[in-house]
């Protein structure tokens, strides 16, 4: 087969440059952008921009296309919704998509017990609706989070996410009674832990944080990402995560799990809790949902999610007709193509192709993944493991001028993310990685001879 990536113009082309322009003087600074170039069209694993330049996506949408760009079944739901109806508001005249949907979450999602579940638009919007649901259901305000930890842009989201640049900076005063506890960073544990140490390390900090900080009797809940995603694709060790259950068991406190960017097949489950054993009392789900339209939700135990009255819930497009449809699609597309096994096979290639390179390449210090949740970790020194944030942006910048688009993460700056859609070819796979191996050597040799 012939090559993915076709460029034809440098980048960002001409057409891109002009609408850069535009972009520039119309859309505000805050609204970041991984790269300047504009997309026309996409399929799968590949993005096509203005110009006419082809790219392979090692983003996803920042998780969002699990399934591929314009996967087939999405695209027929949606072509067959679009024609009935487009909104009449579930809180006005309600509708069978949005019932169908929750019925099958309610049978996917980890938990033996009865479940129901609320449809919003947003990841974020799904983090304030958990929160309020645990703190009506409890009676209780306290809400804890994680260091590293991201949950989103809004208030509340915004309170529990614990990177300052760019997140948080400026942007006080934030939720009261919201607190942080440790989260286990395995790579940068102390030299002198064994894993398990470290774990019960952790696990006493938050019992001691329940005497110097926050009481117990006030905490409504813990919510805590499987595999941290801004953060630096964090996977925690799975003693971690049981011991952290059962923490909250003991004290009775609600565990929300926030799967916004782990679930939907990305870790070779089709939810990442999956992974530890662990029935969450509260999920969280949004990003591949949907397969590119906006839906989000919150999935819990029953008599939690009845906690709260008639009108305590909702909004005008939670659980759009078109969202339902295309999450439906998703989940049969996940099923029928078997994409969680096949997050593990790309994982697997990904992370044997890596640590090959980590021989030659000293800089990349941490190699980690679960599932197709794949991340490097850039060092300046793999002994001080000092974070080497300048080479990642660097090597971000000459991915995208090469042809792959790729996502920086890491409350250092210092990791390149992967989230491959899951319909990647494996000569896709290779070529990605071949322009990845490439960029790291044009960017250090650039270095060299500055």
């Amino acid at each position: 087969m012939g090559k993915s990536i076709n460029l034809v113009t440098s980048i960002p082309g001409p057409k891109s440059k002009e609408l850069l322009e535009k972009r520039q003087k119309f859309v505000p600074k805050g609204v970041g952008n991984a790269g300047e170039v504009f997309v026309a069209d996409a399929k799968g694993a590949l993005l096509t921009d203005v110009d006419g330049n082809t790219f392979i996506d090692f983003s996803g949408a920042i998780g969002t296309i699990n399934v591929g760009h314009c996967a087939p079944r999405v695209v027929e739901a949606l072509h067959e919704q679009v024609d009935k109806y487009l909104h009449t508001c579930f809180h006005v005249m309600m509708y069978e998509p949005y019932v169908k949907l929750a019925e099958k979450l309610a049978q996917i999602t980890p938990g033996s017990f009865d479940k129901k579940a609320i449809f919003l638009n947003s990841g974020a919007e799904a983090v304030e609706n958990a929160v309020k649901i645990a703190r009506k259901y409890t009676g209780k305000t306290g809400i804890i989070s994680f260091h590293h930890g991201f949950h989103g842009r809004t208030l509340m989201a915004m309170s529990l996410t614990s990177k300052v640049k760019p997140y948080k900076f400026g942007f006080g005063p934030f939720a009261p009674d919201v607190y942080k506890a440790p989260y286990p960073y395995p790579y940068r544990k102390p030299a002198s832990m064994s894993e398990a140490e470290y774990v019960d390390h952790c696990i006493a900090s938050l019992e001691d944080f329940f005497i110097s900080e926050a009481p117990v009797e006030n905490v409504a809940a813990v919510i805590v990402e499987p595999v941290q995603g801004e953060g630096g694709f964090i996977v925690p060790p799975k003693d971690f995560m049981v011991k952290l259950y059962d923490l909250c068991q003991k004290h009775g406190i609600l565990f929300i799990a926030d799967e916004i960017q782990t679930g939907f097949g990305r870790t070779g489950k089709m939810f990442a809790m999956e992974h530890f054993g662990v029935e969450p009392d509260l999920i969280t789900l949004s990003k591949s949902m949907g397969g590119g339209l906006p839906i989000s939700a919150v999935v819990g135990r029953t008599e939690i999610m009845d906690a709260a009255n008639p009108g305590e819930l909702g909004g005008t497009y939670g659980g759009s007709p078109l969202g339902c449809a295309s999450a439906l699609a998703v989940i049969e597309t996940m099923q029928a193509d078997k994409l969680p096994e096949r997050a593990e096979q790309i994982g697997a290639a990904m992370e044997q192709r890596f640590r090959k390179m980590q021989i030659e390449h000293p800089e990349i210090g941490d190699v980690r993944r679960l599932g197709a949740m794949a991340a490097i970790e850039l060092v300046k020194d793999p002994q001080t493991r000092e974070p080497d944030k300048e080479l990642t942006g660097q090597l971000q910048k000459e991915c995208y001028r090469n042809g792959l688009v790729t996502m920086g993460a890491g409350v250092y700056s210092n990791v390149l993310r992967f989230l491959v859609p899951l319909v990647v070819t494996d000569e896709q796979l290779q070529e990605g990685l071949d322009v990845i191996e490439t960029s790291l050597k044009n960017v250090k040799q650039s270095i060299l001879s500055n």
